[in-house]
């Protein structure tokens, strides 16, 4: 945010929290999880002052979530070692396909490219993912499927337009969620508000964070029109779950 062109849509550009990069997160628990790796990794990992991490979930493999990959060969650096990274088949394969130098075996003069190991994952199931109990679920983004995550109480699903039953059982009793909602209609491949008030209305997180958000979604007019135990993520936030 904004659009390339200095296209802000409904958004003040005079607001810091309406600069928006794409959508990442970094769970820290008993290791360091990043979800996704999208095209500001770089700088998403400067201005947070992260180096390293023990892996990588992939959700899906639309642009704005992969291509990022590149960057992964600083924090081989880090670790002096390769990296482990979890996804669906589909996923796995496009990343292959896209970045197989990225997953050549390590050489022995260092890490001049990333080195990745692939792991393949499942929704509807539960795996470890750097020393946390993850359980996976699928989410429909009409154009393909996508994998949303549960940790404890804490939740995330972005790029996502339906939760099938099973997914919407696999969030129950959540406490803090953080969801996409692309804008305040409906929009054909991401949730739109309603969609998420319906969701939150079953699920009654105590808390719901949005993310994935577009030009359409204002700081200040969420600020004043969410109902209570719903904000507006921002870059850089810090949430405690």
């Amino acid at each position: 945010m904004p659009l390339i062109g200095d296209h802000w849509g409904a958004c003040d550009p005079a607001e810091p929290r309406n600069q928006r990069l794409r959508s990442s997160i970094l769970i820290e628990g008993a290791g360091r999880l990043l979800v996704d790796a999208g095209p500001d990794l770089r700088a998403q990992m400067l201005f947070n002052d992260i180096s390293a991490f023990d892996a990588v979930l992939f959700t899906h493999s639309h642009a704005d979530h992969i291509m990022g990959v590149d960057e992964l060969r600083a924090v081989n650096r880090a670790t002096g070692a390769p990296l482990p990274v979890f996804a669906m088949g589909a996923t796995l394969d496009d990343l292959q396909r896209r970045f197989d130098y990225a997953f050549l075996p390590p050489v022995p003069h260092g890490f001049f490219r990333p080195c990745l190991v692939p792991n393949l994952v499942a929704a509807g199931t539960e795996v470890t993912l750097a020393g946390m109990p993850v359980r996976l679920f699928a989410q429909d983004h009409q154009v393909m499927e996508t994998l949303g995550l549960r940790t404890g109480g804490f939740a995330y699903s972005t790029d996502v337009v339906r939760l099938p039953e099973a997914s919407l059982a696999a969030l129950a009793g959540i406490d803090t969620w953080v969801v996409d909602c692309f804008q305040r209609g409906p929009h054909p491949v991401h949730a739109g508000l309603e969609a998420v008030l319906a969701w939150v209305e079953r699920l009654q997180p105590r808390r719901t964070i949005l993310t994935h958000m577009s030009q359409d979604m204002d700081w200040a007019w969420m600020a004043a029109n969410l109902p209570t135990g719903i904000e507006a993520g921002f870059d850089g936030m810090v949430i405690e779950a």
